[in-house]
């Protein structure tokens, strides 16, 4: 995407309200990467396979 993409990983114990709140006044949109909860540093990796492989250019 032209404009880029910012990645907004939560805590372990989840967004509050007023944080989906305001991400969501901010224009982020919502996405869970299934039922399981991640460690943080573990969600971040797993959210960039994602998009790339929703992208295409994983190689």
């Amino acid at each position: 995407p032209a404009g880029g993409i910012v990645i907004a990983i939560g805590p372990e114990g989840g967004w509050s309200p007023r944080d989906r709140d305001q991400l969501a006044a901010a224009g982020f949109q919502g996405l869970q990467l299934g039922q399981r909860i991640l460690r943080t540093e573990t969600a971040g990796l797993a959210a960039i396979a994602a998009l790339q492989a929703r992208l295409g250019d994983l190689g």
